[in-house]
């Protein structure tokens, strides 16, 4: 399967809105196989949205402590408790944030054959899903952060806004 160059912090194609898929198709399911490919030959391997290779569809893949799979139109229930932890986007390859997020969600989308799917999840898990699913929002992580502690995380990592 093709491995896909990831795009990086600066790349107009990350702040765009994706588009819902209607069509569960061939194209589909290289696109699901591919994203799949490239979230395991980079860094991170823990999650990957379609946005950051270039394609704007509601569209992650995942992989973390054994459950991976993939989720098409994505939708988040998200627990009241929460956690601070670090995050890092393969977008932004080598740098980690303390970010707060969800400690545990449900996903619920489809598969690439058009069959519902459920994934419940905690932790870093949890973390992974929303961050892609942010992905499919033009929501980078970095946009989580206060304000002065955005701009610090940009100095440091010496990335456009």
């Amino acid at each position: 399967m093709t491995v896909r160059q990831i795009r990086v912090f600066g790349d107009p194609v990350l702040r765009e809105v994706s588009e819902r898929v209607t069509t569960f198709d061939k194209e589909l399911r290289s696109l699901v196989k591919s994203l799949t490919a490239t979230m395991r030959a980079g860094s991170g391997r823990a999650g990957l949205a379609a946005p950051q290779v270039g394609v704007p569809l509601r569209v992650v893949a995942y992989a973390y402590d054994g459950k991976s799979g993939h989720i098409i139109n994505p939708r988040l229930e998200l627990s009241e408790r929460r956690i601070t932890a670090d995050e890092a986007c393969l977008s932004a390859p080598g740098h980690w944030w303390p970010l707060d997020r969800a400690y545990a969600v449900t996903a619920r989308g489809r598969d690439m054959h058009d069959r519902p799917v459920a994934v419940r999840a905690i932790g870093v898990l949890a973390r992974v899903l929303q961050h892609e699913i942010d992905h499919l929002d033009g929501v980078l992580f970095i946009d989580h952060l206060p304000g002065d502690e955005r701009e610090r995380f940009l100095a440091q990592a010496d990335l456009p806004g």
